[in-house]
């Protein structure tokens, strides 16, 4: 009988989704690999791959349906040799408890910036997976190992031996979720269990004014923000350490090395400086490279370091993995591809998911002090405000410096006060003697 093809989470976050558009059509016979619809996420819009083959028999979530739950049957499929034949679901047949009447969604946009020069939505290509309660092996003695080409692909990437692995997809084949913290990415700690706050809660009764307004559909990245961002500040104890920082020696040694990288075509940029000085003091000080896990601590042993870049519709974070053991020029060259790639939603899952702490620059919009907010279950975040004259004491003179004000923001259940100086005096150090980033 036909297999259910479910609305699959593409994020550690995603809990439902938008189906945005079907690229396929019922009687339409599909291969592994084939693009079989689009969905926005809590992220951005993304392409779901087929992993086997067979007939699409029934469509049973139209393209537009909003707020489908993850694990909703939305098509069925007819493997090779199968009756192709099935029954009009029933009503509520094949769908999540929950799961909305389809209907077109014409106002909320698609999270992911639009592509220059272009009109459609750019996507990420991800193969992801429906939850199977009774995962089997992914081969028997002598057999293939059975997994999807995107899988195969990160794993080659990554090193990851396949035959490590359990496959939850159909047949036990591996798919991109079963590499979970394999590919490198920290694994999400659980949220304790707690009542929803008020805050969270949804209003009593609709929102009324007779202020001349328009009312604006969120987009599920927008909504994962508004959800992720309350569930931090309610459950996460913040501690917050600024120290004023003098750039004066930064700026002289940044202009030198892009003086000789010139003819790299590469530039640094003093965020790219700041990435690998927060690296550094991590593994300087590991009591900050933390997440905490209920009753586990999380101690990372590479500073993996999420950089926040503002795109249309939302933020979104890439990784600079292994920031600590990288130069300058490479986190310079990859933050302008994964910069530009998240601003035209074509960065990948594993771009995004995970890192050990991150880094919130806003001192291009003259922002001299801010307090940033945790991204669980990372245990910190360094808020960057911008360098400015400042009169300032230098070898007991007063004099005028480049000062910037930094602002790390930590989780108190897992990072100590003394710990979290710790790491700003590692931070400030490094920053004021620059040359401990090029050592």
């Amino acid at each position: 009988m036909p297999t259910e093809l479910k609305m699959p989470a593409l994020s550690p976050t995603m809990e439902e989704g938008t189906l945005a558009k079907w690229l396929v059509k019922e009687g339409d016979v599909v291969k592994s690999g084939d693009l079989l619809a689009e969905i926005e996420t809590d992220k951005a819009t993304m392409e779901f791959e087929a992993v086997d083959e067979g007939t699409v028999v029934k469509i049973l979530v139209a393209e537009g349906s909003d707020g489908v739950k993850v694990g909703t049957a939305i098509a069925l499929i007819a493997g090779e040799g199968e009756d192709a034949s099935s029954p009009s679901p029933q009503p509520g047949e094949g769908r999540g408890e929950g799961a909305p009447t389809p209907e077109k969604n014409v106002e909320a946009p698609a999270p992911a910036a639009p592509a220059k020069g272009g009109g459609e939505t750019p996507v990420i290509t991800s193969t992801p997976s429906a939850p199977s309660p009774q995962p089997s092996s992914p081969r028997g003695e002598g057999e293939r190992i059975k997994a999807s080409p995107l899988a195969r692909r990160l794993a080659e990437a990554q090193g990851i031996d396949l035959a490590s692995l359990t496959g939850s997809g159909p047949g036990g084949r591996i798919v991109r979720a079963d590499l979970g913290t394999a590919a490198g990415g920290a694994k999400p700690a659980a949220a304790p269990q707690a009542a929803a706050p008020a805050s969270a809660a949804a209003p009593a009764k609709p929102f009324e004014t007779d202020i001349p307004h328009e009312t604006v559909k969120l987009s599920n990245m927008r909504k994962t923000i508004a959800r992720r961002l309350t569930e931090s500040k309610s459950q996460v104890p913040h501690i917050y350490l600024t120290v004023d920082i003098q750039l004066d020696a930064l700026l002289k040694l940044r202009g030198e090395l892009n003086a000789s990288l010139a003819a790299r075509g590469v530039k640094l940029s003093v965020n790219d400086m700041l990435i690998k000085a927060l690296a550094l003091a991590l593994i300087e000080v590991p009591e900050c490279n933390v997440s905490f896990a209920g009753d586990q601590l999380i101690k990372y042993s590479r500073a993996d370091i999420s950089v926040a870049v503002s795109i249309e519709g939302g933020l979104i974070t890439p990784i600079v993995a292994s920031a600590n053991a990288k130069a300058i020029s490479a986190i310079s060259t990859e933050m302008h591809d994964l910069a530009a790639r998240a601003k035209e939603g074509k960065l990948q899952p594993a771009e995004y998911q995970g890192g050990t702490a991150s880094i919130s620059n806003m001192g291009m919009f003259g922002i001299k002090q801010f307090d940033a907010v945790i991204n669980p279950p990372q245990g910190m975040i360094m808020a960057i405000g911008a360098g400015e004259k400042r009169p300032y004491i230098v070898n007991d003179a007063l004099t005028v410096a480049t000062v910037m004000s930094a602002t790390g923001s930590f989780d108190h259940r897992a990072i100590d006060g003394a710990d979290g100086a710790k790491l700003m005096k590692a931070f400030k150090a490094l920053v004021e003697n620059p040359l401990g980033l090029v050592a």
